[in-house]
């Protein structure tokens, strides 16, 4: 059964009219149609028993054909009101949809009120939210072959990323190294923005890499993904950049045990928390836990953060095909931080991940 077939089964199940897809990356999933619209409208409508249609901007009509989206697919011009243009559209099938189902995490305001405007009496109860989530969350053999080779090209910008640590040489400069060596690849998207941090830097674990020079005897932090086939992947190591010190040797292994025993401990049954509990209790046992500030993991698929989040307070079993990241942080402000991350997928008996660089520590020589 499609993608499309679970929507309708569970629209003509719930009686819902008609379902409203606003997020583009959700209609990529659904159509195979990647476009991020900006401020134009883009929009998926799904109906229980007719099928279902694409709404794009003009310029971006060609591309969903291309798409080989077999569906009916209307454009409309920058200077004309896509909202009354959808309502011809859907009252050609349905003149009256009483109740719709939206996607209540991602709709904006401004365009719930804009098709409001065009359906007065309608219901906007139905939240579509949760059904695709749950679709998202188990991945096809051939979504983890992307994964995988997603994976590979991650590996690989590591590899580039720790050639480039040089004296002299800035957070951004390695970060464009990285990303000028993917694109001469072919690999034309990163997944995020790519984060290298050195020294203190890297105790902010969203931080941005700054024009400022690697820090020697200090840690490096990497964390980056690529886009493959429109499947993501995210991961990062830590590597010394000369010689550490005793503190810094510390814990780093304890955020190397940390993760090698959540990572372990991935198989089905396993609830989203315990794996939680698990790497945070080896990093609290070593006297670090206040410094481990995160969940340890998120979903992973066609954006680098899906749902679920691997933490506290999330009872959901771990089933096969579920995929997500595995990501324990020590970060001392100041001083140093470290995160360790693969992203994996549930097997029948455990777990298998997508990026194999070595996660020892490995100690770049100053040069």
């Amino acid at each position: 059964m499609s993608h499309i077939d679970t929507v309708q089964q569970w629209l003509a199940q719930n009686n819902y009219d008609i379902a409203y897809i606003s997020n583009y990356k959700t209609i990529a999933y659904f159509t195979g149609f990647e476009s991020d619209p900006i401020e134009r409208t883009l929009a998926l409508f799904i109906f229980p028993d007719h099928e279902p249609f694409i709404f794009a901007p003009a310029l971006e009509v060609g591309s969903v054909k291309e798409a080989a989206w077999k569906y009916p697919v209307y454009g409309y011009l920058d200077h004309e009101d896509p909202y009354a243009l959808i309502k011809n559209h859907i009252d050609k099938i349905n003149p009256n949809p009483e109740k719709w189902a939206i996607e209540k995490e991602n709709l904006t305001v401004e365009r719930f009120e804009e098709i409001q405007k065009q359906y007065p009496n309608a219901q906007f109860e139905g939240d579509l939210t949760s059904l695709i989530q749950h679709e998202k969350l188990f991945k096809t053999p051939e979504e983890i072959e992307k994964l995988n080779q997603a994976g590979k090209w991650a590996d690989y910008a590591f590899e580039v990323g720790f050639n480039a640590l040089q004296m002299g040489r800035t957070e951004q400069d390695i970060v464009a190294e990285i990303e000028y060596a993917l694109m001469k690849k072919g690999i034309m998207q990163m997944s995020f923005d790519t984060i290298v941090q050195s020294g203190a830097n890297a105790a902010d674990p969203h931080g941005a890499p700054k024009k400022e020079k690697l820090q020697p005897n200090k840690f490096c932090l990497f964390d980056l993904g690529v886009m493959y086939q429109s499947f993501a992947s995210d991961a990062s190591r830590t590597v010394a950049f000369g010689k550490i010190d005793d503190q810094q040797q510390e814990i780093y292994k304890v955020c190397l045990e940390a993760q090698l025993k959540a990572q372990d401990a991935a198989k089905p049954g396993v609830t989203a928390e315990e794996l939680d509990h698990i790497a945070r209790k080896v990093i609290s046992d070593a006297g670090y836990g206040e410094y481990f500030i995160h969940r340890l993991g998120h979903g992973l698929g066609q954006s680098d953060h899906e749902f679920p989040s691997i933490m506290e307070g999330n009872k959901m079993e771990l089933q096969p095909g579920m995929c997500f990241s595995i990501e324990p942080g020590i970060y001392i402000p100041g001083f140093a931080g470290v995160r360790i991350e693969d992203c994996v997928h549930i097997t029948e008996n455990g777990c298998e991940p997508f990026t194999h660089t070595s996660k020892e520590l490995k100690v770049i020589p100053l040069n």
